[in-house]
């Protein structure tokens, strides 16, 4: 008997949009840095929850609501949630799935976000409004690796569907959805440059 392979991962990676993205992504950029200048509560916060960076997510978790730009971004990603929901062969006849956190990070060089999922969420993701070169991708796990199975290590030339970690290259003006189960983190920046994204959370009703 041949192995067969079930249980896929997919996880969803294209450009916001078709055409504008660039300029798109630079307003996002602009209103993100105004963002945080404005945001003290989440300067403190930031101090003891995001060592070296800035989040709002401890003080403005719902941009989408606070800000007509943000909300202009979330109605972009929505057209994306719904084609990846589509692919996970959801049923979106009986279901709406809608944005119910949106939140800014900006990392400076050291910063950096440890493996974590994201509790009560269907859909999570990340919208890239500037990746400097250098900066790091998004690294995901496998999620069997919680289950503390005690397979042995692979080898060095294991196809990139089978590895245990893999790296999802950061761009500007992309965007990234997985299933908000799947444990993820975001390296250390190395370079000087800020590397700003947008991450959100979608929910179903």
């Amino acid at each position: 008997m041949s192995a067969q392979s079930f249980f896929a991962t997919q996880i969803y990676q294209a450009p916001l949009l078709r055409s504008g993205g660039a300029g798109f992504a630079r307003d996002v950029l602009k209103e993100s840095r105004q963002i945080r200048d404005y945001d003290r509560a989440g300067q403190r916060w930031s101090k003891k929850g995001y060592p070296g960076g800035y989040t709002s997510y401890g003080s403005m978790d719902q941009l989408h609501r606070f800000s007509s730009g943000f909300d202009d971004l979330r109605k972009a990603i929505d057209r994306h949630v719904e084609r990846y929901a589509r692919a996970l062969a959801w049923d979106l006849d009986r279901i709406e799935l809608v944005m119910t956190d949106c939140w800014l990070n900006i990392m400076p060089k050291a910063c950096a976000h440890s493996f974590h999922l994201h509790p009560q969420s269907a859909i999570s993701g990340t919208y890239y409004a500037f990746v400097p070169k250098g900066a790091p991708g998004l690294r995901i796990e496998d999620p069997r690796l919680s289950c503390l199975m005690a397979a042995p290590p692979m080898r060095a030339d294991v196809e990139e569907a089978m590895q245990r970690h893999v790296t999802l290259p950061a761009r500007t003006g992309d965007l990234i959805l997985f299933e908000s189960w799947l444990r993820h983190e975001v390296p250390a920046n190395p370079v000087k440059t800020e590397r700003v994204s947008i991450s959100f959370n979608y929910h179903w009703q």
